[in-house]
């Protein structure tokens, strides 16, 4: 199943298909507003601004399955993600990454991609990387700091 095949809600509400980044390279992230890896929004962002001209969309999925750490409402996510890190990137609806209610995405990017230690995700900020025909290139730990990846995402524009 490609990655073109999944629906994922938008932070707005909005169902949106992920055939509408068909042909992009993606880095798709679990990411929490309340976590020692928040920071890494800016360094997502700056991944953003510097090669979404060339074909890179970064796609965010607010989970609160680790510490409890993104307790807030979709608005409130997006109203935290605009004002402290001027994120311009999609930001989706907070979903679960791990479980029997993990979202249907992230169950084929486990299975796509598992990590040292097993399939499942272990916190917030693991990253996976696919290429323009959505194939998962690479996963990466949650203190893979975001601009570690520009060479990867190079290699792939």
């Amino acid at each position: 199943m490609p990655v073109s095949d999944f629906t994922a809600r938008l932070g707005t509400g909005e169902d949106r298909s992920l055939a509408a980044w068909r042909g992009k390279v993606l880095l798709i992230v679990n990411v929490a507003s309340q976590c020692g890896f928040t920071p890494q929004y800016a360094g997502l962002q700056a991944l953003y601004d510097r090669y979404g001209p060339r074909g890179f969309e970064i796609l965010a999925f607010p989970c609160n399955q680790f510490g409890h750490q993104e307790p807030g409402t979709d608005a409130e996510i997006a109203a935290f993600c605009d004002r402290t890190y001027h994120v311009t990137f999609p930001v989706f609806s907070k979903i679960e990454v791990n479980g029997a209610n993990a979202h249907p995405l992230y169950a084929w990017l486990k299975q796509e991609k598992g990590g040292l230690l097993g399939a499942a995700i272990k916190w917030n900020f693991t990253k996976f990387l696919l290429d323009r025909n959505g194939e998962v290139q690479g996963r990466y730990a949650p203190t893979a700091k975001p601009e570690s990846l520009a060479k990867d995402i190079e290699a792939l524009l």
